[in-house]
């Protein structure tokens, strides 16, 4: 009895009746999960380039503050274009003997929207020093 069922020739065109529907579902969950890791991969790279650019902002801020306080306001600029993301603008504003610097910039050149780079820096002048302008 048992014999005769192991030795029963199988037919080649057999197949399962669900083959049909599920051919192709593993190349599709495969494109699906190519499409999730590079969008994942996409914010990953978009946040490190966020953060760097602040960092970037915040050391430029602070470069300026300190060359603004000295008087050296084209220098200050200077080392804004040199440290800062491109496209970086400087703000100085001055109340008496109190300087604040302003470093903005967009990410990226503006490829990522609602997101704005700024460093902020408040100081005082050195002594000596009658004009932030300079």
């Amino acid at each position: 009895m048992f014999g005769e069922i192991l030795s029963r020739p199988v037919r080649p065109d057999s197949t399962p009746p669900r083959a049909g529907r599920d051919r192709g579902a593993v190349t599709v969950e495969a494109a699906i999960a190519l499409c999730a890791l590079t969008a994942v991969f996409g914010l990953i790279l978009a946040g490190t380039v966020a953060i760097t650019g602040q960092l970037r902002c915040a050391d430029a801020a602070r470069e300026a503050a300190r060359l603004v306080a000295r008087g050296q306001r084209q220098l200050a600029e200077q080392a804004v274009a040199r440290i800062a993301p491109g496209g970086a603008r400087l703000v100085v504003e001055t109340s008496g003997d109190d300087v604040t610097v302003e470093v903005r910039a967009e990410p990226i050149g503006g490829l990522l929207p609602g997101i704005h780079l700024l460093g902020r820096v408040q100081t005082i002048m050195e002594p000596g020093v009658t004009d932030a302008v300079g």
